[in-house]
């Protein structure tokens, strides 16, 4: 029987476990990726979601669909792992660096600054505080205002019906699909109002603010509760005691109960006012 060289027994080792530590890095500096079928045209570089009909597809989504966010659409030549069938149509990397599509409606986007969902679909912007979840961190630039850097424009709508015009461009991002860090959880606010004041402001909002804008609401509805039970408490008495006015009576509660709706919608608009500005 052959003698066992020791030495070259543990020098195959070593040389195995270089070779599986080169690889290691090498694949976490490289996107991983994943084969699905789409039936949407995607370009590389476009934010996608699993469709929620067939989880064998993706397809481009915006940032009311934050559920859906999974990856982005790669050339498969740039990755060194890949996962897919006869019917795969689209690869698409769920870690690593890749390039993605991004567009202006957040400002300009620097190194270090978070991508988040926009309101394009398959296109991603700067991540603001509202977003609820990140795509990743930038390691690159995109100034909007550089010619060189644009690949196109789109045109969006706002919330008033305006339309504004984005420019579209890439950004070089490390894939960490996860909670928004730049959310900040104030705890001398509770849960409760911080969600609504921010869905109302669609922004955070200061404690100070929240807490001013309840007190208004109340003294509006305080105020307005009291106009309309006076009015019908002094209706029904004076109804009571001479039942041949009612129709005037009648009409002038109507307006009592005008004038304190008024009241309480303006409070309603100033709380609006107040926790927007």
């Amino acid at each position: 029987m052959p003698k066992l060289n020791l030495k070259k027994i543990l020098l195959t080792i070593e040389s195995a476990i270089a070779v599986f530590l080169l690889f290691n890095c090498v694949a976490s500096a490289q996107s991983v990726t994943q084969g699905y079928k789409s039936d949407t045209l995607l370009q590389n570089g476009m934010i996608v979601g699993l469709d929620p009909r067939d989880v064998t597809k993706v397809e481009p989504i915006n940032s009311g669909q934050y559920n859906l966010l999974h990856g982005v659409v790669v050339n498969p030549s740039s990755s060194i792992i890949l996962v897919g069938n006869n019917s795969t149509n689209v690869y698409v990397s769920t870690s690593g660096r890749v390039s993605v599509m991004v567009n202006d409606q957040n400002g300009n986007i620097n190194p270090g600054d978070y991508v988040a969902l926009s309101s394009v679909s398959g296109i991603g912007d700067k991540a603001i505080v509202t977003d609820p979840l990140v795509l990743g961190k930038s390691v690159s630039a995109f100034n909007a205002t550089d010619s060189a850097q644009q690949i196109g424009t789109v045109t969006v709508k706002d919330s008033t019906g305006q339309t504004s015009s984005l420019h579209i461009g890439y950004v070089t991002i490390d894939i960490a699909i996860g909670k928004n860090p730049l959310i900040v959880t104030d705890n001398s606010l509770p849960s409760v109002l911080s969600r609504a004041s921010n869905l109302v402001a669609g922004k955070m909002v200061s404690p100070v603010r929240v807490y001013v804008s309840i007190l208004v609401l109340a003294i509006t509805a305080f105020v307005s509760g009291s106009l309309i039970y006076g009015g019908v408490r002094s209706s029904m008495i004076s109804i009571g005691r001479n039942p041949l006015s009612k129709k005037v009576i009648t009409r002038s509660l109507t307006q009592v109960v005008i004038v304190s709706l008024l009241v309480f919608l303006s409070g309603v608009f100033g709380v609006y006012l107040l926790l927007k500005l």
